[in-house]
């Protein structure tokens, strides 16, 4: 199961999730990165490849200490300039073909790499469309941004350098070591002495860093997060004046972040200071037996200024690997995080009953008018005759993270909604009425019970077609970063144009959006904040209406109109309620007068159904929600109110 981090709240998210710093300190960090290679399998050819070329230049590098050997011993011993000159040569071909294929390494790993991170970032963005609400309800949005940007650059990261170093530095030790042997075997064993403290040291190492790069990138999330919300949040935060403490909360997360940092700067120079001082200091005793060797005879001037070259070379394979290890700590760690999120289950997309969700890639996102929503072409879908309307039997639904125990949210609800009619669903705050119509297009599952659209159950409708029957307007209206007329047209089919929208608008009383600078190709900015509230909802209206859908869900669709848009948008609504069936969600008298019939939901269950005035006369349930609704008045002349 995916560690599920908790949300953010004013003072900031749980910093370390502690289920995540237990699975940081369980994981092979192999087993891990592993799971990377069906997304590294197509550019294998060219990272291998890479890899040779690297490996060949390494070795290349290796050639240039046996050349200073021959130099030594040969034109240097024997005062032969010409020979000198020559062996330069030597040294700068050498050094340019190094060089050049160190470059062509790089060439070769750049754009399949930054392929690979592109289709991984594609993957998770169209699993994150797939997966339910339930799971968006869990996460915290900064996490899924911070899996989606920071973590796949630290994978980009270690495909380019450590996933390649790590065995070309492997090859260039086990190389120069035995170049180093076969010059002098003694003076190797000299080196080799500080191998085992230094494996020993790197086993420790990686162990710890793990879990502290585990708790670090969460708590990139967790930053990231807070800042997503503030900035969403600014108006709240100034119109409260909040901005200290959201600073302060901002701090807080900051510096526990900086501690983490730290505690990772801490343990790559402890392993770097072992790693460094220990072969530096066998360098050092190898120089000395060497020149005792020497001044006894025992050993050529060239050979040991070779064997000493061979050493300094492998000076940087060998301290590279603090550094190696811990960008494949993090790439690990970045590898789970990318995997909590694909391995949660997507919904199921087919129907025939089946409500289990399946592991499954491809979505739509929101950015574009074709990319938010279930395209039904004509003849494509299996719909049923419009005969029955919509059907609540039964039903019961418990959230999935709900206390073990607990009573469910809805219990044994049974409603129906003929054919061409509206109804109007009321009850008390928490009595369950949004997540009674976020039922209807599977945005939740039921848990028990079932519900039909014109007699056939919803689950035996694939999601897209399901989606393309019924259209929705929340309470709260989400815009995208794009055109009003995209916004809108999100609910229509592919080949909408401007007859379908200029109709939506005017439903929705929203003419307002041909008065803009651009008009309907104004583009409304993020969550559309550049527009008011009440602008906002009508837009959201004329989406949910201009597919000219067959079931209508609305969850008070009116709440922030003034009264004299409230009255003319009514006016139209019914001329398209008339021609649908619908489910309304009423927090206001007058959305209530909209609907044929009322509905009033009580702790879970349908209480009482009827007309307005039935309902009036024999539910006091129900009066008393309406007389709070209305506060004074006739019962023919409802009066705005609190609706909640």
């Amino acid at each position: 199961m995916p560690t599920t981090p908790a949300p953010a709240t004013d003072l900031g998210p749980d910093p370390v999730p502690p289920a995540a710093a237990d699975l940081a300190e369980k994981r092979s960090t192999v087993r891990a990165l592993l799971r990377l290679w069906p997304y590294v399998r197509p550019v294998r050819a060219r990272l291998g490849t890479a890899a040779v070329i690297a490996i060949l230049a390494s070795c290349v590098g290796l050639v240039i200490p046996l050349v200073l050997k021959w130099m030594v011993d040969g034109p240097v011993a024997d005062g032969d300039p010409a020979g000198v000159w020559l062996g330069a040569g030597y040294l700068l071909l050498l050094g340019v073909a190094e060089a050049l294929l160190f470059g062509l390494r790089r060439w070769l790993v750049a754009r399949p790499l930054a392929g690979v991170e592109a289709g991984m970032r594609a993957d998770l963005y169209r699993h994150l469309q797939r997966l339910p609400v339930a799971f968006h309800d869990r996460w915290a949005s900064g996490q899924l941004l911070s899996r989606g940007t920071t973590d796949l650059m630290l994978l980009r990261m270690f495909l380019a350098f450590p996933l390649t170093f790590l065995l070309v530095n492997g090859v260039t030790i086990l190389v120069g070591v035995g170049i180093m042997l076969v010059q002098d075997w003694t003076l190797g064993l000299v080196v080799l002495g500080p191998a085992v403290p230094v494996m020993i040291t790197c086993g420790i190492f990686e162990k710890k860093y793990s879990a502290v790069a585990r708790r670090a990138q969460d708590q990139v999330g967790d930053l990231t997060t807070v800042v997503e919300e503030s900035v969403l949040g600014i108006r709240i935060i100034k119109g409260f004046g909040r901005h200290r403490s959201q600073a302060r909360a901002f701090h807080e997360l900051s510096h526990t972040l900086r501690g983490t940092e730290l505690r990772k700067a801490r343990l790559l120079a402890a392993i770097w200071a072992v790693i460094v001082t220990l072969p530096e200091v066998a360098i050092g005793a190898a120089l000395v037996v060497g020149s005792v060797q020497v001044a006894d005879g025992a050993l050529s001037a060239g050979t040991l200024v070779a064997f000493l070259s061979t050493a300094l070379a492998l000076r940087w394979p060998v301290e590279s690997i603090g550094f190696l290890l811990a960008m494949s700590q993090e790439a690990a760690t970045a590898t789970d995080r990318y995997f909590e999120v694909m391995d949660a289950q997507v919904e199921s997309a087919g129907g025939a009953g089946d409500r289990t969700p399946v592991p499954e890639s491809g979505g739509r996102g929101p950015a574009s008018r074709g990319a938010a929503r279930a395209v039904q072409a004509p003849g494509e879908a299996r719909l049923p005759a419009a005969t029955d309307g919509l059907r609540f039997e039964n039903v019961r639904f418990r959230y999935p993270d709900a206390a073990p125990g607990s009573p469910p949210l809805l219990a044994d609800v049974d409603l129906h909604i003929r054919s061409g009619e509206s109804m109007a669903l009321v009850g008390a705050t928490g009595s369950g009425k949004t997540t009674l119509t976020a039922l209807v297009p599977r945005l939740h599952e039921v848990t028990g019970g079932r519900i039909t659209l014109d007699g056939e159950d919803i689950t035996a409708l694939s999601r897209e077609e399901l989606r393309a029957m019924v259209a929705v307007a929340f309470e709260e209206p989400t815009l995208f970063s794009a055109t009003v007329g995209e916004n809108v047209l999100m609910g229509a089919a592919e080949d909408a144009g401007a007859a379908e929208l200029d109709r939506a608008l005017a439903v929705a009383q929203a003419d307002f959006a041909h008065a803009l600078p651009e008009g309907t190709g104004t583009q409304v900015g993020e969550q559309g904040l550049s527009l008011s509230g009440g602008q906002r909802q009508r837009l959201a209206l004329a989406r949910a209406v201009v597919g000219r859908p067959r079931f209508l869900v609305l969850d008070d669709p009116l709440s922030a109109l003034d009264v004299h848009t409230e009255a003319a948008v009514e006016a139209a609504l019914r001329q398209v309620l008339a021609d649908t069936t619908a489910l309304i969600v009423a927090h206001r008298p007058s959305t209530v007068l909209l609907a044929d019939r009322v509905a009033l939901l009580s702790e879970g269950r349908i209480a009482a159904v009827g007309t307005h005035h039935e309902l009036l006369r024999t539910s006091p349930e129900y009066a008393r929600l309406m007389s709070g609704l209305a506060g004074a008045g006739d019962d023919e002349d409802l009066q705005e109110g609190d609706g909640r």
